[in-house]
């Protein structure tokens, strides 16, 4: 009897043992689970302050812009850069942006003399102007797209057949498997960024027979498109149905085709500055940022242009 009672009261105390060594259990699951959850909070509240703190930044900074840039130069940059200012704007609520298209030896000029912050150019800078101190800065390559008028019946030239034709050698669309027609050869006027391009690209500087030299991408499309037996060029990014755009060497004047090397006829598409970007203030380093950035690459590409980087 007694070797019986000592039994049950060792499984007595063996059970209460078990029951405490589970209820020790239960009480660190407990606390683990309730240290977790304070540990996620604390991240998740880290993570909330941190976004809320990158925002608050980003709006301040947006706020701090103030002021304006002014930009001068390309006709043939018109597009994009009417397009980047009005997006621009949105962004900096702050800032006004100011473009006058003049011609691309204009906005070097404006530029070098501090007329302007940024001087616009459809070509390359030549030594001289970089000598002054000003600063090449390539944001697209456009493409110069031939055109004539839209009952014209030749659909491609070649290179020396084109040099022909710009320079007075061939003077009849007859002799290019066209019509018996006078072929009216139209052109930019001297400062012209897409002239220069066009004129060195073809090694034509100074040699060209002009019937006429437009001040503006705009008049050299009208010209054209109303215009029997005419040819001219411009910009690839103002192409539309009024006139016919003529294939070079058997290639079309695409982005593509630019960017691949098969289509001859491109040029860079300056925004220059006095002195690098990182000299320049907020506003314009601001401006710079944003087309540089992924969303600046897509405006470019928006307006038919490639991004230069």
């Amino acid at each position: 009897m007694k070797k019986n009672l000592i039994k049950i009261l060792a499984a007595a105390g063996m059970a209460v043992l078990t029951m405490g060594a589970l209820a020790g259990c239960g009480n660190s699951t407990a606390e683990t689970t309730a240290a977790g959850t304070k540990a996620a909070e604390t991240t998740a509240g880290t993570t909330q302050t941190t976004t809320a703190a990158a925002a608050t930044t980003t709006a301040k900074a947006t706020a701090d812009l103030k002021g304006s840039i002014s930009m001068v130069g390309s006709t043939s940059m018109e597009k994009l850069a009417t397009a980047l200012s009005e997006v621009f704007m949105e962004k900096y609520p702050g800032v006004t942006v100011q473009a006058e298209f003049v011609g691309s030896g204009a906005g070097i000029e404006a530029v070098t003399n501090g007329a302007a912050d940024i001087g616009n150019a459809s070509r390359n800078l030549k030594d001289e102007e970089k000598s002054k101190g000003i600063v090449e800065n390539i944001v697209a390559i456009d493409g110069i797209a031939v055109v004539t008028d839209p009952s014209n019946k030749v659909e491609n030239l070649t290179k020396d057949q084109l040099i022909a034709i710009y320079n007075g050698t061939t003077t009849s669309w007859k002799d290019l498997g066209g019509a018996d027609q006078p072929i009216v050869v139209i052109g930019r006027e001297s400062g012209s960024g897409t002239r220069s391009a066009f004129e060195e690209l073809l090694k034509l500087e100074d040699k060209c027979k002009y019937s006429n030299e437009l001040d503006s991408t705009g008049a050299v499309m009208a010209k054209v498109a109303s215009t029997p037996g005419s040819i001219g060029y411009v910009s690839l990014d103002v192409l539309d149905k009024t006139v016919k755009t003529l294939k070079l060497e058997n290639t079309d004047p695409t982005p593509e085709n630019i960017k691949a090397g098969s289509y001859f006829l491109s040029r860079p598409f300056v925004m220059a500055t006095k002195g690098d970007i990182s000299k320049q203030n907020d506003n314009v380093k601001a401006l710079f940022d944003y087309i540089h950035s992924d969303e600046g690459k897509e405006l470019v590409k928006s307006v038919g242009l490639i991004p230069a980087n």
